[in-house]
């Protein structure tokens, strides 16, 4: 535990709870705007400082370490004064008194109380859910259980086909596990991918030794002391030495709903993501905004910013939600997705697909804007499609050439040409002017 300094005395106390990506994220802004007026205090659930939760997959796919993706050591807590107490969680708040305690009984003060609890894996209540090796995907000690389960064991089944149970497969295979996934639903990343880019995606993932299951009806886990099998309603058995559940996350509320909070499916925030107490804040995963959830980094941090604007008092900010994108972390699968790319009767798709190279583009234009994209296999224009996207741009003069994205053109006088032998449209170019060769 980090002491407090001394020189917080007569200061206002400032009390973190959760040392996650979003809390940890706010008070770097907090620093950055008012660096010596509050007294901090972090408590934090895991034995270590801040990291890039992001960033677990290519952990677990051995491509990075831990102490690569450590954004905020130990170290980083001394050298700003603040007070880290960790492991141990928070178990109540008293808000009458202004103080939190923690599981091993260390009590502190607030004058400001910030809530950042993040969320929990949602464990499908099936039979045998509660077996050992069945296990989430949220946090560093997760991802060294499946390292564990990789040297003993060979096979693995992951529950939920989407972003996160996707990356876990794909780091357990890298481990050497023959692994399964088992999706609900017809296609894989059904919130993130349309039905081609998902098929796309399905076979990259089967040349990687990765079996699919799709509309896969999970009724049990077998085993006895341990995992052992999965059981599907068709009667199929799939045997596992780890279960990984991914299918969704659930806000934490569970620290708020005792303190007297308002929460629905998360703590209910305002639009200075201030609850229900005008003296504590939330943000991250375990709030909910106008009747919306979080669960991606973008939105976590441009929270943190409203937050340290109104506890610092530096501006009267407020939360406005703003588009998102995804992109898939598993080495050589390139993807991209933002906005709405379903559309509907008023919008216009623009498509382009080359199967032998496997790639897949998808844009959604409504009124002269794009409103969604869908990128496989060639996603390098992603940033300037999310930014049209943002920005809310005029693409209309841009249409032809749109799903090729940023095209720079040149204007040349007609009579400076050269006189031209042959014109080089290349399969797949749509028709774009490519190269002239000159006689």
């Amino acid at each position: 535990m980090t002491k407090p300094d001394p020189r917080e005395a007569g200061r206002p106390r400032l009390v973190l709870v959760g040392n996650g990506m979003a809390g940890v994220r706010a008070l770097e802004e907090i620093l950055a705007r008012a660096p010596h007026a509050f007294a901090i205090t972090v408590f934090g659930a895991e034995p270590h400082g801040g990291y890039n939760r992001i960033m677990l997959s290519p952990v677990l796919a051995g491509e990075r370490t831990f102490e690569a993706i450590t954004t905020h050591p130990r170290s980083w807590y001394h050298e700003n004064a603040i007070e880290l107490i960790a492991p141990e969680p928070v178990i109540g708040i008293d808000r009458a008194a202004k103080t939190v305690t923690g599981a091993l009984g260390t009590t502190r003060r607030y004058d400001v109380l910030i809530l950042a609890t993040g969320s929990n894996p949602v464990i499908i209540p099936l039979p045998g859910h509660d077996l050992p090796g069945v296990i989430g995907f949220r946090d560093i000690a997760d991802v060294e259980r499946m390292i564990a389960a990789s040297k003993s064991g060979r096979n693995a089944v992951v529950i939920g086909g989407g972003l996160l149970g996707l990356e876990a497969a794909n780091g357990l295979a890298r481990n050497g596990m023959a692994t399964t996934v088992l999706h609900l639903m017809p296609t894989l990343m059904e919130r993130q991918l349309d039905p081609v880019s998902a098929d796309l995606l399905r076979a990259d993932l089967g040349a990687r030794g990765i079996k699919v299951i799709t509309e896969a009806d999970t009724k049990a886990i077998i085993g006895t002391s341990k995992v052992e099998a999965v059981q599907l309603a068709d009667g199929t058995r799939l045997p596992a030495d780890i279960v990984v559940m991914a299918a969704g996350i659930r806000p934490n509320i569970a620290l708020a709903r005792q303190a007297g909070l308002a929460c629905a499916r998360g703590v209910e925030v305002d639009d200075a993501l201030l609850t229900s107490d005008p003296r504590v804040h939330a943000l991250g995963e375990c709030v909910q905004h106008r009747g919306a959830l979080f669960g991606l980094v973008e939105p976590l941090y441009d929270m943190a910013r409203i937050v340290a604007d109104r506890v610092c008092g530096t501006a009267a900010s407020t939360y406005t939600p703003a588009p998102t994108g995804t992109r898939l972390k598993v080495t050589g699968i390139d993807m991209f997705s933002a906005g709405d790319f379903v559309g509907d009767d008023t919008t216009d798709h623009l498509v382009f697909r080359d199967p032998a190279r496997g790639v897949h583009k998808k844009l959604v234009v409504r009124d002269d804007r794009l409103i969604g994209a869908v990128l496989y296999g060639e996603a390098a224009d992603s940033a300037w499609y999310f930014n049209l996207i943002c920005n809310e741009i005029d693409v209309s003069a841009l249409r032809d050439t749109l799903l090729f994205g940023p095209v720079e053109t040149t204007t040349v006088p007609l009579e400076a040409l050269p006189e031209i032998a042959e014109i080089d449209y290349p399969a797949g170019s749509g028709g774009v002017l490519l190269a002239v060769t000159e006689l």
